[in-house]
């Protein structure tokens, strides 16, 4: 370890911060195009990893090897003793808190005894260059007492399993039970399906790695620039573990590329401030793609046993189901995802009789957490296997027997909550059914593999197939939490022109929230120039960028603070419109106070002479609550969304090849806010579940992580995508903003099932595992496979 802390100075750096975002132009339901669209487009954006300051120090980590360890010894000596290193820190340097969590408390800062997953922080270190920082970090000894790993979650709940926490190895466990169910028993059904499904474990392999600066302050304190999904809950755990008051610690929001859930977690925030804390040096620290891989929480690995009883007709009677959930080696999200997927289990389909468990187990693989669909997804891989098999049992029409059990308003879905907002799910799948079918090309004269490549079949090789997808997730945090934020809006004179400042601590992680803000403030208050600042933790919480839920929070948040200063401004107006006989005022219009009728009264200008106007309001959503321990019961969501996919493929059955030909989607978005965008989110939802579907997935042996680059983790390319058709419904939600429904999440929900289902069409095999891979389309079974 380094020696005392040096006698703390004032910094003087530069940063390529990113700036407020001023623009004119687009209301709501207009196109708004992304003020950083040019720079990113262009490589002039400053992203988290772009950071640098004179001076600095450039921060990296020592990691665990082995899944499963005991600490027996670390020694520093030799890497401090290494020219340029400035400090090596291990879990004895931390001054406060030794864990942190943003649901449960429980992963070390720096390991303490033990480690228990591949690439667990040990160290770090902070030296003049990154490549002497790498050097130092292979000078930390760390002698280990290697123990066996739990890696199988399936045992985690034995009697005799390895404990991977202290209190045992289960996370959190959802019963399920409705109807008769609730009485430990199942009706009779005519037609029963049983399946058993599982899905890998998928990386949100957003491509800015995790990176940030930690600078030290003259007040004893830190500045932290990070690229974040939620800049308080960030603020509080670094606080807690450097043993500061939270006004000494201060989060900015650095450029983000890319989160889908992983940055909800801690990565290199603490290490980064307690380097520079000791070093009184600002330090970057910016991860490798390895480090990445295995450093971030992934998608939560899924086995799923289902069994669906129907009527001849084809009406769902019952649904019964056992879940396990893979977490890892820490709790992360997994509390929250386990009731998700039990509260998603039969998807949006009325059942009156269902039986589900679901449990997220420890085990010693690395920690799984927050995903965009976050466990939405396992589940409809699930339960719309299901339907398929039902569809095959019944002699039906895929489409036919979902359209017979969909959800509508009023309809009471698994947790017992009945849906008091639109839910056409039947209107969803008509429209998608009535899409036009992608034609089939004569084959050209070659092999078989290049006519594919083209899209175009080869009879008795190259064999089409079709397949759909339906499902729904709640929007926003859910079982009673406060799922609130906070906006300012400030009216002003800007050089003679009146402009709106628009404030929130609202993370901008490639969404387009900053494009809505300014677009609600300019509807509220129809002028043109609206300036929107960048958040941090000085400013009022606005909750998480994740669960589709910001433009529905934060928008109403930043909703309620322009009418909140319209109605502030009309009684100034009115005030001064007194005296002249004339009012009252109604409304503001083109940078005008108008009466009733739209005739202009005053100019808004003369209103702001007087001063600004400006509002602060904290939004809070209509209630939720917590499930029944019991019965898994309970009025837990505010708000679900609802969507549809039809993918169609092309499979060479020979050589398990498959291209994807179409991937169309319906759904519903209660308002479309910014269409382009929007389309873009739909768009890119469903490549992300085209990756599942079909290609993305870390290996693990043994625990150990053996894919840590994206030569071995295969993505989608512009050539694996294929043109995307999408439908918008607009059926308005009267309890949101605008009445718009959170849509980012839901087209990676049902795009993967719709892939796999179309392969299973073409194939005619169970394939009952996600992704779906050329031995499991010729049979070649080399992994678990559905016994049904």
């Amino acid at each position: 370890m380094s020696g005392d802390a040096p006698t703390r100075r004032s910094q003087t750096v530069a940063l390529p911060a990113q700036p407020d975002v001023e623009g004119r132009g687009a209301r709501i339901g207009e196109a708004a195009p992304r003020p950083d669209g040019l720079l990113k487009a262009t490589g002039g954006f400053a992203y988290s990893s772009d950071l640098w300051a004179a001076g600095m120090l450039w921060g990296t980590t020592v990691r665990s090897p082995h899944p499963h360890a005991r600490i027996v010894r670390i020694d520093t000596a030799e890497a401090l003793a290494l020219p340029g290193v400035h400090a090596v820190l291990t879990h004895a340097d931390v001054p406060g808190r030794k864990l942190h969590g943003a649901m449960v408390v429980d992963q070390p800062v720096l390991a303490m005894d033990t480690v228990r997953f591949h690439g667990e922080p040990v160290a770090v270190l902070a030296a003049d260059h990154p490549a002497t920082a790498r050097r130092a970090a292979a000078l930390v000894r760390v002698v280990y007492e290697v123990l066996p790993p739990l890696t199988d979650p399936d045992s985690a709940l034995a009697p005799d399993a390895v404990r991977v926490q202290p209190q045992g190895n289960l996370v959190r466990h959802v019963r399920v039970r409705r109807g008769a169910a609730q009485r430990g028993e199942l009706p009779h059904a005519d037609v029963v399906v049983r399946g058993v499904y599982e899905t890998g474990v998928q990386d949100q392999a957003f491509l800015s790695p995790e990176s940030g600066m930690a600078v030290p302050a003259a007040d004893g304190g830190v500045d932290l620039h990070v690229a974040t999904q939620w800049i308080h809950v960030d603020h509080e755990q670094v606080a807690a573990s450097l043993a500061l008051p939270g006004e000494k610690v201060r989060v900015r929001l650095a450029g983000v590329g890319g989160a889908f859930g992983a940055r909800e977690d801690l990565s290199m925030h603490v290490h980064a401030c307690l380097l520079a804390l000791r070093t009184d040096r600002p330090v970057k620290m910016c991860y490798s793609r390895e480090e990445s891989f295995l450093g971030h929480a992934h998608r939560h690995p899924a086995r799923m046993i289902y069994e669906h009883g129907a009527t001849r007709e084809g009406k769902l009677v019952y649904v019964e189901a056992d879940i396990i959930l893979d977490g890892g080696a820490y709790a992360s999200s997994s509390p929250a995802v386990t009731g998700t997927v039990a509260t998603c289990s039969v998807g949006p389909y009325e059942v009156e009789h269902v039986r589900v468990d679901v449990r997220t187990v420890y085990t010693h693989n690395p920690p799984s957490g927050a995903m965009r669909g976050f466990g939405a997804v396992q589940t409809c891989f699930g339960y719309e296997s299901q339907m398929d098999r039902l569809a095959r049992a019944l002699d039906l029409d895929p489409v036919e027997v979902r359209t017979r059990n969909a959800v509508r308003q009023g309809s009471v879905v698994a947790n017992g909550q009945v849906l008091d907002h639109p839910a056409p799910v039947a209107e969803l799948l008509g429209r998608l059914r009535a899409m036009p079918l992608p034609r089939q090309e004569a084959a050209p004269s070659g092999s078989a593999t290049a006519a594919l490549c083209m899209g175009t079949p080869v009879p008795g090789r190259v064999v089409r197939g079709v397949g759909f997808a339906a499902g729904l997730k709640n929007v926003g945090f859910v079982e009673g939490f406060d799922d609130y934020s906070t906006a300012r809006v400030v009216l002003e004179l800007h050089e003679g022109m009146p402009r709106v400042r628009v404030r929130t601590a609202a993370a901008e992680v490639g969404q387009g929230l900053v494009t809505l803000q300014a677009q609600i403030a300019r509807t509220e208050l129809d002028v043109e120039t609206v300036l929107v600042e960048q958040g941090d933790s000085g400013f009022g919480n606005a909750g998480p960028t994740s669960s589709a839920r910001q433009s529905y929070v934060t928008g109403e948040a930043v909703k309620a603070a322009a009418e909140a200063v319209r109605t502030r401004v009309l009684r100034r107006a009115d005030e001064l419109l007194a005296g002249a006989g004339q009012g009252p005022a109604a409304g503001v219009s083109r940078g005008a106070v108008v009466d009733g009728n739209g005739a202009v009264l005053l100019d808004l200008a003369k209103v702001l002479a007087e001063g600004a106007v400006a509002e602060t309001v904290e939004w809070h959503h209509r209630p939720t609550r917590p499930l029944d321990d019991g019965t898994g019961q309970g009025d837990s969501v505010f708000q679900f969304a609802f969507s549809v996919h039809r993918a169609v493929v092309d499979v060479d059955v020979e050589l398990g090849l498959v291209r994807v030909v179409a991937l169309d989607c319906v759904q519903d978005v209660g308002r479309a806010m910014n269409p382009p965008a929007l389309r873009g989110q739909l768009h890119g939802g469903s490549a992300q579940g085209l990756g599942l579907a079909l290609m993305e997935e870390i290996l693990l042996e043994r625990g150990e992580v053996r894919t840590t680059s994206f030569t071995d983790y295969h993505l989608p390319t512009t050539a694996d995508v294929p043109r995307m058709r999408t439908e918008i419904l607009e059926c308005a939600d009267a309890h949101a903003p605008y009445g718009l429904r959170g849509a980012g999440e839901m087209p990676h929900v049902t795009s993967p099932a719709a892939v796999a289902a179309a392969v299973r069409d073409a194939t005619g095999r169970a394939l009952a595992r996600l992704p779906v891979r050329p031995e499991d389309i010729l049979g070649l079974h080399h992994r678990k496979e559905d016994p049904a």
